[in-house]
């Protein structure tokens, strides 16, 4: 038996929930397929913690920074949940920026609450971090999401408007018709004006060759997913409480031993999360080994030992999560025929989910275009015209 919806969300990670969410919201029909049960440890978007921040120079994604801000504190009233149950305000520091400047004037520009010190002024303030260079501190809108939480919360909130949430669905083809879309599951099929794919780690093995992109542009993003393992590491003696800790990101000067930048953050009760930013192996999402590599891990434990005195670089617990990345880090947020596709998120993507799903809704309601339509040119299929599918 064939089902027909309005709309259907495939991937129940954040980005696709918040699409739901939005949808619902709005009052349209929507189906969420999730392929795993809820809570589950599969994809990116599980854990308890994820950097909330303002520090981008583009204006898109300061627009969707600062839309999501509010939108963050819609969704806990929106789901019965307190003020800072999902979003809790931490500040955030950041430092060893090659060009302060242009943070700087981003913040002043859009009114961002901010203060720039010393790094020995940061030390003395986060004695459990040791800081290089300008260190801006972004004062009054950075902070932490609770990961899990907000997955859980936009499917109450997207359910409690009408949205039809499900769970063990594996979707297995996504056919694009000229009217509408099938989607092929394991247990059903069915039809839908329009189909959302937001399925991360996933999206080049489900989307494949169901269209092709105008101007020979690739059918899906040329997207890298990666084995990431950052670690939760535990406060060391006399260090500051966990409460305390700013969310904070680091770009240390060269030369340097580490392979990239850094980001940290506490998880309360679980220590000081640390990782590395990209640099994991690649992987097939459902042939992960979740096991850590020993000198990545190595390279995280001297780093912690080098610039962040507060946590103990020996008692540590490893976390295994994806990476799906575009070749400019930029996402993807577009719409081909009755296929809105959402991609790339991984890295720094899980901050703006509220105001992501407000743009794919957005995009799943708009008419059906011979060219593809974009929230942003930055965010468009057709930057990638020309470049090989990863």
């Amino acid at each position: 038996m064939t089902e027909h919806v309005s709309h259907v969300v495939v991937g129940g990670g954040v980005m696709g929930s918040a699409a739901a969410w939005q949808l619902a919201r709005a009052g349209h029909d929507v189906v969420l397929l999730e392929r795993f049960e809820p809570g589950h440890t599969q994809g990116a978007s599980h854990g308890a913690s994820r950097i909330y921040r303002t520090t981008y120079t583009q204006p898109a994604y300061l627009d969707l920074a600062q839309e999501a801000f509010g939108l963050w504190r819609d969704l806990e009233r929106d789901a019965g949940l307190a003020t800072g149950d999902v979003l809790t305000l931490t500040g955030g520091v950041s430092h060893g920026f090659p060009r302060p400047g242009q943070i700087g004037d981003a913040f002043v520009a859009r009114g961002v609450a901010h203060e720039w010190l010393r790094p020995e002024e940061a030390g003395e303030r986060w004695p459990g971090l040791r800081f290089e260079g300008d260190v801006l501190h972004e004062t009054a809108t950075a902070g932490r999401v609770h990961a899990d939480r907000a997955v859980a919360a936009f499917q109450a909130a997207a359910r409690s408007h009408g949205a039809d949430v499900r769970h063990g669905v594996h979707v297995r083809h996504v056919h694009p018709g000229t009217g509408s879309v099938r989607v092929v599951t394991d247990r059903y099929d069915l039809v839908a004006d329009t189909v959302v794919v937001a399925v991360g780690a996933w999206s080049a093995g489900l989307l494949g060759a169901a269209f092709t992109v105008p101007d020979g542009g690739p059918p899906v993003p040329p997207l890298v997913v990666t084995q990431e393992q950052p670690a939760h590491f535990a406060l060391a003696p006399g260090a500051p409480a966990e409460d305390t800790w700013p969310s904070f990101t680091h770009a240390p000067a060269e030369p340097h031993p580490w392979p990239s930048g850094v980001y940290g953050l506490a998880t309360p009760g679980e220590g000081i999360k640390v990782g590395f930013h990209g640099v994991g192996p690649r992987t097939d999402p459902d042939r992960r080994t979740y096991r850590p590599e020993p000198g990545q891990l190595a390279q995280l434990q001297d780093y912690v030992r080098t610039w962040v005195p507060g946590a103990d670089a020996d008692r540590l617990v490893p976390i295994s999560c994806t990476y799906t990345t575009t070749p400019d880090h930029d996402f993807v947020l577009d719409r081909v025929g009755r296929v809105v596709v959402a991609a790339g998120f991984s890295g720094h993507g899980f901050k703006f989910a509220p105001s992501i799903g407000r743009v794919l809704a957005e995009l799943a309601r708009e008419e059906p275009a011979a060219q593809p339509v974009a929230a942003d040119r930055l965010f468009s299929l057709a930057r990638f015209a020309g470049v090989p599918a990863g």
